[in-house]
Order: structure tokens, then sequence, then C-alpha cells
């Protein structure tokens, strides 16, 4: 770690100090459902790290609560004239909370470094796989040269935050974890991390955006302690004992009580995660099946899709959303909302049928039924472990004798990541409205050099399905990529079943009295977005 930024962080942190009385001092506690998995902005695409990690770090460019693209630390970007690249101009007043002013050549390090970080359980290179070369044209311009027409990039880099270079060279995740490393940009510093417990914050006075935009009121909260309560019930205690203010992924079963407490508020909005079940349909011998004995198959039934089919007719998604999610979810046969362009109107999700399941699975050679492990988190997902027991018992009745192993999610993703499970639960979300990292992640053929299937445990591969993916990632106009999305979709989904999508969340925040949040379609807590009512 470069003594330069350590003695730089250390006097404006004290020069922070010094304005907070002035500015004001009010403290915040938040409760999380969930730990990040490190304070390293670049080291795993995990949602409730990226949350946290990013009232310190920004990105080139961020988006609202309304999901909209707006410039950060770059002020603007410009499609290259041949159509193989974007240009990204820096905002000269930028800053890091060293005083050091944020440049091309910071962004280029971020970028090569978030693509190439080490022991990652799953990294950022869905968001940036388009991405051929990276150019610092000068101090304040960078140019990212893609295999082709990109027309998505922008849209994917919200998620990769901004550090200074000689910290992306030089630091490793431990050094960000212990603070010595976490140099970002943002409105607030790390005062102290404990992997797998909380974080503390404090404001930054000297933001570089409050310099920019003086007429915009300063951050109300002098320190915001987040703290982690994994357990749905913790979460609901603390908030009506007054020991936290804010709390994220409220209890479903826990809102109308909480809507009927005095002192208390809900906030919620519609997600753009959806949940669904992954299948290992590519190996000949699957870890988590075996016959009807128990006994380990030299077969893997998952490998057919009569048997995929029963799978997924065997589940009842209304009655999941409405016994197990209290109706604060959407069934869904797809990844995104049936309302957004990219969806297919068409695509409703696989009726319940157990009759028809049965009788896939006879046709398939499995009448006898067989057994099946179920594994998922425990402690990430709304309500993911009963979402687990739910489904095994209505796989139980079309004769699939199924056993759930659920543990916590730092254990499970990095399992799952690797192909650990014959069957597992799993999310994901994006703020683009288009399905690109989706199809990218969760269903490419696996390609380590292109960055593709980087979430694909299944062994899942369709040469169709990955040539219309590569056509959509290319394709500018808007109304023929959507096409060519529905296309990919109804091939993946409708007729390999691929994946099993469940529902989509509804993402709910509860709060004190007094306050009032401003709830976000990409799940994340963001501070900003809290507000002390006048």
């Amino acid at each position: 770690m470069p003594s330069r930024h350590s003695v730089t962080m250390l006097l404006a942190g004290l020069f922070g100090a010094c304005l907070a009385g002035a500015a004001g001092s009010r403290d915040l506690t938040v409760g999380l459902a969930a730990p990040p998995t490190s304070f390293d902005p670049h080291f795993h695409a995990h949602a409730p790290s990226i949350a946290l990690q990013r009232h310190v770090y920004e990105g080139l460019v961020t988006r609202g609560a309304d999901l909209v693209l707006r410039p950060t630390l770059a002020r603007d970007w410009v499609a290259l004239p041949a159509a193989d690249g974007w240009e990204f101009h820096m905002d000269p007043e930028a800053r890091f909370q060293d005083g050091a002013p944020v440049t091309a050549a910071d962004a280029a390090a971020s970028l090569s470094r978030a693509a190439t970080i080490p022991n990652s359980p799953g990294r950022w290179t869905p968001f940036i796989t388009e991405i051929a070369t990276i150019e610092v044209v000068d101090a304040l311009t960078l140019r990212l040269r893609t295999h082709g027409p990109a027309p998505l990039l922008p849209g994917n880099l919200p998620t990769i935050l901004i550090i200074p270079e000689t910290v992306a060279r030089g630091a490793a995740t431990a050094d960000f974890n212990a603070g010595t490393a976490a140099i970002g940009s943002g409105p607030y510093r790390l005062q102290s991390y404990a992997p797998g417990g909380g974080v503390t914050l404090v404001r930054a006075d000297d933001w570089w955006q409050r310099r920019r935009h003086p007429e915009q009121p300063a951050e109300p909260w002098t320190r915001v302690v987040f703290q982690i309560l994994p357990n749905d019930a913790s979460r609901t205690a603390a908030l009506l004992a007054g020991d936290a203010d804010l709390i994220e992924a409220v209890p479903t079963r826990d809102v109308a009580r909480l809507e009927a407490a005095p002192g208390i508020s809900i906030a919620r909005r519609a997600s753009v995660r959806f949940i669904y079940i992954a299948l290992d349909l590519g190996r000949d011998v699957s870890p988590g099946v075996a016959d009807a004995a128990g006994r380990p198959m030299a077969r893997n039934p998952l490998k057919d899709v009569r048997v995929r089919r029963a799978l997924s007719v065997g589940i009842n998604r209304p009655g999941l959303v409405a016994q197990v999610m209290d109706g604060q979810g959407v069934p869904t046969g797809q990844f995104l909302a049936r309302d957004l362009p990219s969806a297919d109107p068409a695509l409703a999700p696989d009726p319940y049928d157990p009759a028809l399941a049965r009788r896939l699975l006879a046709e398939a050679g499995w009448g006898g039924g067989f057994t099946l492990t179920l594994a998922g988190p425990n402690d990430r997902l709304v309500n993911d472990d009963r979402i687990l027991q739910a489904v095994a018992q209505m796989w139980e009745r079309i004769g699939v004798r199924t056993m759930v192993e659920a543990m916590p999610s730092a254990v499970y993703f990095r399992r799952f990541a690797g192909a650990g499970f014959s069957a597992g639960l799993s999310g994901w979300g994006t703020s683009s409205g288009e399905p690109n990292t989706h199809f990218t992640s969760l269903l490419a053929t696996r390609d380590a050099a292109r960055g593709r299937g980087s979430m694909n445990p299944t062994g899942y591969g369709n040469p169709q399905v990955d040539a219309l993916v590569d056509q959509a990632l290319m394709t500018i106009e808007d109304a023929p990529r959507q096409r060519l999305w529905r296309q990919a979709t109804q091939l993946a989904l409708a007729e390999d079943v691929a994946l099993l999508p469940l529902h989509h969340q509804v993402n709910i925040w509860a709060m004190r009295g007094g306050l009032s949040y401003q709830p976000r379609a990409d799940e994340l807590t963001d501070i900003m977005g809290l507000r002390p009512i006048p």
C-alpha cells in the first residue's frame, strides 16, 4: 500500500472530522439481512457487498432509485465512430477521499483488476466481457474498445467501482478489509469492517460532489452502523425495540404487523431480481442424485429435458408466492418482469400439473422416482429456507424424494459457482432492463477467456443460444435486440428448460418514524435515499 495514499487519507480524515461538528451530527443504525463477503469492491459480484461498498466508492456512472443511468466520475460518454467501443470523459473535479484527482488511469486499473482479481467466488467479468482493450488517452479520457458494437456496455458499468491506480495495482483484498486500502471517492469513509460482521461508515464532509453541487444538502448521517441480522425475527425485533432505524428485506410475514405498528413505516418496490433453481444437466454422474433407495447412479436423470419439465410443472408457483412469500412476489417463467420491453409477454410460468409431472417422469424411465438433494442459502434470498422446504414437498408429491441442504450464503455461493450441487436455489438481478448478464453469466457456454458462463454451474450450453446472445449484444437498435432476447429466452427456458424460474421478489424496507426512504428496484439499501422528515 503506497505511503502517499496512507498519509493523505489520514490527513483528509482528520480534516473531515473537524468539519463534522459544523455540519451537524446524527448517528444511524441499519439492520442488514446478509453480510458483505469483503470490502474489496472488485472481489465478488455480490449485491450485499456492493450495496455497502458504493457508499465509499463510486463508478464511472451510476443508477438512481429510478434505475436511470447518470454520470458520476465520468461526466459524459460517447460511442466511438466505428461502433467498436465507448469513450468516457472524466469529471475534472472528481477527487478521492485522500484529495488525489480521479483519472482515466484509475478507472483503467480498476476495470482490469475487476476482471482478473484472484480467488473471487464470482467475478464482475460478465459486466465487462465486451471490453477488448482499455486505453488511457489522457488524464481525463478513457477509451474502451469492444469486440464490435456494444450498446449495453455503459449500463453495465455502475457495478465496477473505481479506486486509485496505485491501490488497484498493489493492494490485496485483505488490505481493503483492514481499511488501509479502502480509498474511494464516495460520500462516506470506511471506519471499520468485521468480516462476517458489522460495518461502520463515517460521513466524508469533504466529498467532492458536495463541492461541485453546493446547493444540495449534506448527508444528514455523521456515522452509520450496519448490523448484520440474517435472522428475520431479529431484524424485526431490532426495529421495534429502537435498536435499528432502518431494516432491509422485511420478513414477508411481518409486513402487516409492521404496517400496523405505531411509529413504523414501510417502503416497497417490485424487484428486478428473479429467483430460480439451477439443475445439473451436464454431468453423467451428479453428486446429489441417487435412485429411489438412495444408492448412487451412473445415469443422471436431470440430463433428460422431460425430467426437468416434470420438476418445473411439479412446482406450484402461485401457491409458493401466496403461502411462502405471503403474497410479496410475482410468479415467473422468465428472467424479466413481463411488462419490460425485452421480456416475452406470451411466456407464462409453467402451470402446476402434478399428473403431467408423473407422466413425464414415467416416459423418461423414472416412473419409480429418484432421490435429489436441493441446496440453497438460508440467509440471502427472501424466505430462501422456506422456499427450499416448500419446493421439496412439492417434488415429493410427484415421486422425487427431495432432501434439503441449506447453508450460509458465504459457503453456499462459492460451492454453487463451482458446480457443487445437483439442484441449487439462486437469484439474479439486473438494473438494465435487459437480460444480457442473465445470459452471459447463467446460461452461456462456459468460456473463461470470454468471461462467459461464470455463474453457470449446470453444464448447459446451446450454440444456438450463444449465437443469439452474441448477435443481441452487438445489435444497436432496441426493437431488433429485444426480439433476439425473446428468441433466446424461448429456446433456453421454454424449450430446453435450462433453469427453473420461480418468481420475482418484492423489495421491502421498514423504518422508524421521522424517516423517509426511497425504495429501489435493484434491492440495494442506499443510505443516500434515507432522509429525516422535516
